[in-house]
């Protein structure tokens, strides 16, 4: 794996746990606490909040503290195009560069995500999925289009979508069926598999806001 500094590495940590929904949305972050958590000091903390902050992982002032930022649904409909898009070209370098060991190292994450769900841990899975995911996306050994993703995955529903009802589960099917076009090196399979497993979960997410949105109806609120 590649060296991180250490603002690089609260940076993920960080996005990791926002993505997870460890850190809420609007939740705020305290720089002390972070540094006390994370047993280091300010300064790395105070740097990884402005990477955040221009990812749009985070709002405020990273001096005072900052708040972790909303995401806009109606802007979600391009996000996944664009997801859809820059992740595909990201699998298809990973499963270029991607030897045993790499391959070794995805299977243990996604086997991590899966004893996660079967335990109920929600959060840990989740955590274990975006491991998944960067781990993998870090092997194409494309950086900018790395940081792109990760400028779209602040603002993507990723904790609406993981609190569907078997949507944890059905996501650890889509990962075997993406690891086995990786031990296959079939970069076309890889890159189908990762465009069904990004649509699946936004079809999911709007069936559950439709259903939501007809419930409310039904009983006379406000939608």
């Amino acid at each position: 794996m590649q060296f991180r500094t250490k603002e690089e590495q609260v940076a993920d940590y960080l996005r990791e746990g926002i993505i997870a929904g460890r850190f809420p949305r609007g939740a705020r972050l305290k720089q002390q606490e972070i540094a006390t958590m994370l047993q280091t000091s300010i300064t790395p903390v105070r740097e990884a909040l402005k990477l955040l902050a221009a990812e749009g992982y985070v709002i405020g002032d990273s001096y005072r503290g900052a708040t972790v930022a909303p995401f806009d649904i109606t802007a979600t409909n391009e996000m996944l195009s664009l997801r859809i898009l820059l992740e595909t070209q990201l699998v298809k370098g990973a499963v270029e560069h991607a030897g045993s060991a790499e391959i070794g190292e995805l299977h243990e994450l996604s086997a991590e995500f899966a004893r996660a769900n079967a335990a109920g841990e929600n959060e840990v899975a989740r955590a274990a999925n975006y491991r998944f995911h960067h781990r993998m996306f870090e092997i194409a050994q494309m950086p900018q289009t790395l940081h792109f993703v990760q400028i779209l995955w602040a603002r993507y529903p990723f904790d609406l979508i993981n609190k569907i009802g078997g949507r944890v589960s059905r996501a650890a099917d889509e990962h075997d069926e993406l690891l086995q076009a990786f031990i296959a090196s079939d970069t076309s399979a890889a890159m189908l598999a990762t465009r069904r497993h990004i649509e699946s979960g936004w079809l999911e997410l709007q069936r559950a806001l439709q259903a939501q949105q007809a419930a409310s109806a039904a009983a006379g609120l406000p939608t």
